[in-house]
């Protein structure tokens, strides 16, 4: 919960609390004094609905509390899950990109293409690619085309699968269907 979220919802349960106070002191003169009982009714539902008001924000505080508390649990988690994974694939990891830049060495690509050939494999689009490198994106679109010409590959995603499609379990056909 946001600091300001939560000084407001103390203020909001600060002004409840004083009505509450106000409306009873009121409801206890004005019995004393004999007003109507529909009066004291329609005092004590305003005391009862400032209550709940009070009661609602209050629960919905501690459950945000707890609820924001879980959530940094898990992320904590996850974060530590992510830099286990990283330490145990890294010699891996490692192999891999040597292997690649073995291969991209072997399609006689130039530095600037490799670099561009890694980017396309991480994922990133033309436009990220020369925002990186701090070229126009038309560079970025020539070199991505060299490097599918120089390797004798279609795009990007025969570029991925030359390099990734090993690194799975082959896909299961689906069973045929029988007339």
């Amino acid at each position: 919960m946001g600091r300001l979220e939560s000084k407001e919802r103390s203020f909001i349960v600060v002004v409840l609390v004083v009505i509450v106070v106000m409306v009873t002191m009121d409801i206890v003169g004005d019995a004393q004094e004999g007003v109507g009982w529909w009066h004291l009714l329609v005092e004590a539902a305003i005391a009862c609905a400032a209550l709940v008001g009070i009661f609602l924000l209050l629960r919905g505080s501690f459950s945000l509390k707890r609820s924001l508390a879980e959530e940094r649990k898990l992320s904590l988690r996850f974060q530590t899950e992510a830099e286990n994974w990283r330490s145990q694939s890294k010699k891996y990891l490692d192999g891999l990109s040597q292997t690649i830049d073995s291969q991209l060495t072997n399609w006689k690509l130039t530095q600037s293409e490799k670099e561009v050939a890694f980017l396309l494999l991480k994922g990133l689009s033309l436009k990220e690619i020369a925002e990186i490198r701090k070229t126009a994106e038309k560079t970025a679109r020539t070199q991505s085309i060299s490097i599918y010409s120089k390797a004798g590959l279609a795009g990007r995603s025969e570029l991925a699968a030359f390099f990734l499609e090993d690194l799975f379990p082959p896909s299961q056909e689906p069973p045929a269907v029988q007339p």
